[in-house]
């Protein structure tokens, strides 16, 4: 696709996605979170509608997955409500909208989940990304909602830099071993969502290939780890123990364990 064809606007776009995004859309109009507020509903309504943008790509999104049980109202605004507002906005400008959700929408109970899987969120974070999903589908029609897990990029907080930062601070880092899912890295993502736009409307799951768990996820990063359980490690959010998403929509991207490497020699 010749991304200069279409009028793309990109919401929040100095985080981990925004960023990447702005490489792969370099004419886009870029709205960082200071500049557009995505919670209030005239702002969004009247810059979507002034702009009439071809394609929004919302990348605002509240993702600590542990604030987010202390912050209820934030979550729900940021990564609900505010769906409302911009797919009204996008139907009435006519525009692709396209939102990036979670593998968290689902509960764990099964060891692997299609787009067309039924959805139970256990923690607020799911919960708030759902609602997001559910306003976009109410209230228009030319949607890609894509949802993607275990995200680690240049930009921002991630697992990764977390090991990292760990293994120069610890003697040995303890990471759980009884949750499974797919790392995937936002390079190979925002460079799919490319594709993703010119496909039919819908819910797509994209993540790089290849299953694991966080312990072997940590492995691959450092040298310094240890397995642990979930009851061992507790965290305000529960999380589920499988959130391995399958895609039947598009090519597989690369194996995760590639697209570490590349990570790490990019940085």
């Amino acid at each position: 696709m010749v991304v200069g064809e279409i009028k793309t606007l990109i919401l929040g776009s100095t985080g981990m996605l925004g960023m990447e995004l702005s490489k792969v859309f370099p004419d886009a109009i870029t709205f960082s979170r200071s500049a557009l507020d995505i919670t209030n509903e005239d702002r969004v309504r009247l810059t979507i509608e002034g702009i009439k943008p071809d394609v929004v790509i919302n990348a605002a999104a509240y993702t600590d997955v542990d604030e987010c049980e202390d912050d209820r109202e934030l979550a729900f605004n940021v990564n609900g409500r505010a769906l409302e507002y911009i797919s009204r906005s996008c139907s009435s400008a006519g525009a692709t909208l396209v939102y990036y959700s979670t593998d968290y929408v689902f509960d764990g109970s099964k060891k692997e989940y299609f787009e067309s899987d039924e959805t139970n969120p256990i923690n607020v974070y799911g919960q708030s990304k759902l609602m997001g999903e559910k306003n976009i589908i109410e209230n228009m029609k030319d949607y890609r909602i894509i949802r993607t897990s275990w995200l680690f990029g240049l930009q921002g907080k991630n697992f990764v830099e977390t090991m990292l930062r760990l293994s120069k601070e610890m003697d040995t880092v303890k990471v759980v071993n009884d949750q499974f899912g797919k790392p995937t890295y936002a390079v190979d993502l925002v460079h799919k969502t490319g594709e993703i736009i010119k496909l039919p409307p819908g819910i797509y799951h994209i993540t790089n290939e290849g299953t694991c768990s966080w312990y072997e996820f940590a492995k691959a990063i450092i040298g310094n780890v240890a397995p642990c359980s979930t009851d061992e490690f507790p965290r305000k959010a529960k999380r589920p123990k499988y959130s391995i998403l399958v895609n039947t929509k598009t090519e597989p991207m690369r194996h995760w364990k590639e697209a570490l490497k590349a990570y790490l020699e990019e940085r």
